[in-house]
């Protein structure tokens, strides 16, 4: 049967120990995509199928890069990315080349992997190594050329001469071999290394020695750097951050100081839209055009649609702004909040799996939680849905053109009629019909003079306190007793306060 011409395998088995971490190397995030998921990303246009060696913590990975469509290959125990090939070996059998990216290079272009696929067609090389010219290569694996311009060897910068050391073209770890001549080579790599591991690099020296030619293709330095250390992982986040606002300025966005903004890489923005400083746009977010983001909003996996306002220091996750609202500032609206056209809300007001109606409004130190509120609907200042019986979460639902007046307590489940009024300061338990006006409060006292009469009290105590006794006969002043605890009235005697 006629071999199919060309597969991706992605390494992502290792633990990257340089990062001190518990969690695999490719599951760290940058430019807010794990690093193998960037890796995948790149891959895909090419075509090719994708296979993904998985080992250390190997369900997690898997989890990540199935749903983009990745087969993946266990590696266990991991011992090397030779190794990794020679577990990969029955997967790759229907195939004649294969494309080789380790799954900690996020930066690589695609077009940089369609360039070294064209140039090892092209050269007929047993092999094609991706590499890069570093101003300070130190850390890298040196490439050794012949006189002819093929590469001889890799050489690892623990083993390399000072003339090697001065060789300024490095290895990405990126190859694409012809498979037929790789398989029996990888049988002769051997772990003479300090690690005790089965080095892909080393078939490269193996394939010299055989007389096949090893091709070179160089790439740009700013997509070789990998992610071994916290500062690495720091500069390639930093990169991609620099590239995806770049983009959105192209577009069309105005951002304003964008070495303080942080955009995710699937955030969509159109254009006209502005913002401000400190801004983060996280996950899966839509911002519409003519959208103003005002300084210090935190804003993830939500649609702000056109013409909307998010003024300054608003969290919005999970959630949906229409056209034309306005948030903030100081809000937080989350788990599936939904403002509809032209709502408003103001500052220090929470909302939770609630729907605010078009023209409605909730200005100010407000909680809505499980509520569905109608068109033009007011909800005065401090307001609580009191959702939560302790056991269960408990709809509130409110009418189109109600007012909800200050402090009011809506105790759920409840429903408010379309034009209601509830009296500010009430506690409602039971559902308002349309038209009607709720009232829900003690009654008001109100005692004419009582405060004047309780400062001269409170002020005669505090004078006879202070007065000292007169001496006794003896010379000796008397020692002031404790106030007597209040008497039991007498049985048959009203304990009644006089009021």
């Amino acid at each position: 049967m006629a071999k199919q011409d060309i597969a991706t395998v992605i390494l992502a088995a290792g633990k990257g120990t340089r990062l001190r971490s518990r969690r695999a190397k490719v599951l760290h995030r940058a430019g807010g995509r794990a690093l193998v998921e960037h890796v995948v990303r790149a891959v895909q246009p090419l075509g090719a199928p994708i296979f993904v060696v998985v080992g250390h913590q190997a369900e997690d990975v898997a989890a990540l890069v199935r749903p983009l469509g990745a087969q993946t290959v266990l590696q266990e125990p991991q011992r090397g990315t030779g190794h990794a090939l020679q577990v990969a070996r029955k997967s790759l059998a229907p195939f004649r080349r294969a494309i080789v990216v380790p799954g900690d290079a996020p930066l690589v272009r695609t077009e940089t992997l369609a360039a070294l696929v064209e140039a090892h067609r092209a050269s007929e090389a047993a092999a094609t190594v991706l590499t890069a010219v570093l101003e300070n290569p130190a850390g890298y694996g040196r490439i050794v050329r012949g006189a002819d311009g093929a590469v001889r060897a890799i050489v690892e910068e623990k083993s390399a001469s000072e003339a090697e050391r001065a060789i300024r073209e490095i290895n990405s770890g990126v190859y694409c071999f012809d498979l037929e001549k790789l398989w029996d080579l990888l049988a002769e790599l051997r772990p003479e290394n300090v690690h005790r591991e089965l080095y892909l690099t080393d078939a490269v020296a193996l394939l010299d020695r055989r007389g096949e030619r090893v091709a070179a293709q160089q790439a740009d330095a700013a997509e070789i750097p990998g992610c071994n250390t916290r500062a690495e992982l720091a500069d390639v986040d930093r990169l991609f951050r620099r590239r995806k606002l770049e983009e959105l300025m192209a577009s069309g966005v105005t951002i304003y100081l964008p070495e303080t903004v942080v955009v995710d890489a699937e955030v969509e923005i159109g254009p006209d839209s502005i913002l401000d400083p400190g801004t983060h746009l996280l996950g899966a977010t839509r911002v519409g055009s003519d959208v103003q983001i005002g300084s210090g909003c935190v804003i993830a996996d939500s649609a702000i649609e056109d013409g909307a306002v998010i003024r300054p220091h608003c969290v919005i996750s999970q959630s949906r702004v229409g056209r034309g609202a306005v948030v903030g500032p100081f809000a937080h609206l989350r788990d599936g909040a939904e403002l509809a056209a032209g709502a408003r809300v103001g500052n220090y007001v929470e909302m939770k799996k609630s729907r605010l109606g078009e023209g409605a409004k909730a200005m100010h130190l407000t909680y809505l939680g499980d509520a569905a509120i109608g068109r033009e609907t007011n909800i005065g200042a401090g307001t609580i849905t009191c959702n939560f019986d302790g056991v269960r979460k408990n709809p509130t639902t409110i009418g189109e053109r109600a007012f909800i007046g200050s402090g009011t307590e809506l105790v759920a489940p409840v429903e408010i009629g379309d034009d209601a009024y509830v009296a500010a300061g009430s506690t409602i338990t039971e559902s308002v019909p349309p038209d009607a006006l709720a009232i829900a409060r003690a009654r008001q006292e109100t005692k004419p003079g009582w405060a004047r009469v309780r400062r001269a009290k409170l002020a005669a105590e505090k004078s006879a306190a202070a007065k000292p006794l007169p001496p006794k006969a003896n010379g000796s002043r008397p020692v002031a007793k404790p106030a007597r605890a209040q008497r039991k009235p007498k049985r048959g005697k009203s304990s009644r306060p006089v009021r």
